[in-house]
């Protein structure tokens, strides 16, 4: 900026460190600066490059320069334009010396990080507590959104076959599978002579699994529905066998029965009934 700045600035009551508040009224746009020397011509200020291009200015534009007080910052958003910034072994190391140049930081500018001769832009799309903040002598926090050109990988869509197809193979396994028979294996003598029988031969399915025959349901079932017909034929007489017509001979089949307990009663053990000895003789 020129002297005459100076001593304009001087003799009011401003805050240090000087800001200023730049705006091009032609492309209404807006941003903030510090000053670097008061060395320039009257009537001109000389400004970066890349601030030139923020502001939309050309060689000669007009300018409106403004002194403004800015709050301490205590975070920044930024936004690299691309993915080679990400590449640089420690970018935070890399901000942190750049942004020392830099006195204050508004919303919707781009800075320039030069690193290894190569120039990175970088947008600063969030500033707290303010869209334009003092970044001297301050602690801010930094956070990084992804680059302008950074793509998601995309993930591979798998057709509808090929799941079906998928499902199947799984399933087949499964049927497959050869399942575990306990106690399948030969017998043999301890003294190496032949068995005398010959063992039955085992499934693949298991013992287990086989279900019982159909016919011997039905006739368990058929034997079961007879005898309690007959039960309920007898109307609680005890009736052996699935006849219902030998019912008539039950009563005397229990009296020949009842007979023999009376023989063997006479048969019984009857003590004292030997003969009678005297001891004179």
């Amino acid at each position: 900026m020129p002297p005459s700045a100076l001593d304009r600035l001087a003799s009011l009551h401003i805050d240090y460190p000087m800001l200023f508040e730049l705006r091009n009224d032609a492309a209404e746009r807006v941003s903030h600066c510090g000053v670097l020397e008061f060395i320039a011509e009257e009537g001109m200020i000389y400004m970066p490059y890349w601030m030139m291009e923020n502001m939309l200015l050309q060689e000669g534009s007009i300018v409106r320069v403004k002194n403004v007080t800015l709050p301490k910052g205590t975070y920044v958003k930024l936004q690299p334009h691309t993915k080679d910034f990400l590449d640089i072994s420690n970018p935070k190391a890399i901000l942190e010396t750049t942004l020392r140049n830099f006195s204050c930081l508004t919303t919707g500018d781009s800075i320039m990080v030069a690193y290894n001769n190569k120039k990175y832009y970088i947008d600063i799309i969030e500033t707290k507590p303010a869209n334009a903040i003092s970044i001297i002598e301050t602690d801010c926090e930094v956070d990084f959104a992804p680059p302008l050109d950074y793509k998601e990988p995309e993930k591979p869509s798998l057709p509808a076959s090929s799941g079906k197809a998928a499902a199947a193979v799984e399933e087949t396994p499964a049927e497959t599978e050869p399942k575990f028979n306990p106690f399948s294996g030969a017998g043999r003598r301890l003294d190496g002579k032949p068995l005398n029988y010959q063992p039955p031969p085992v499934s693949s399915s298991g013992s287990k699994d086989k279900k019982p025959d159909v016919p011997n349901a039905n006739s368990q079932s058929s034997a079961a529905s007879s005898s309690q017909s007959n039960a309920r034929q007898a109307q609680g007489k005890l009736v052996f066998g699935s006849n219902a017509n030998r019912t008539k001979d039950t009563g005397k089949a229990k009296q020949s029965k009842e007979e023999p307990p009376k023989e063997k009663e006479e048969n019984k053990f009857q003590p004292f009934t030997g003969k009678k000895y005297s001891l004179r003789g």
